[in-house]
């Protein structure tokens, strides 16, 4: 495999990577159905510390998955791309045919 492609690999990895966490996926959806939210309103949607949620936003941050304003001494996050969407759905259409498959095995 040649260098640009490994590359290609490994940004997409790290894309992913960044995904792959309950809280993270909770932010991301949510982000999806709003234009922004601030990080106290995310704190209360995933249900853990300012911390721990602030930890995660920049895990998405650097993944280029969310961007942030500040406006005085809030913070607003909102989605880069508005494609993450698809890929949301993708995601559940796998699950959805994972489910088919093991309800078909019991018959």
């Amino acid at each position: 495999m040649g260098n640009q492609n490994r590359a290609k690999y490994e940004a997409r990895a790290a894309i992913v990577k960044a995904l792959a966490h309950p809280a993270r996926l909770m932010i991301v959806d949510e982000l999806t159905g709003h234009n922004q939210r601030c990080v106290w309103e995310l704190t209360e949607l995933v249900g853990s510390d300012l911390s721990t949620v602030s930890r995660h936003l920049s895990v998405l941050r650097n993944a280029g998955i969310v961007e942030s304003e500040k406006r005085g001494t809030t913070v607003y996050y909102r989605l880069r791309v508005r494609c993450i969407r698809k890929f949301f759905e993708c995601v559940e259409s796998v699950l959805r045919a994972g489910a088919r498959d093991r309800q078909e095995a019991l018959m």
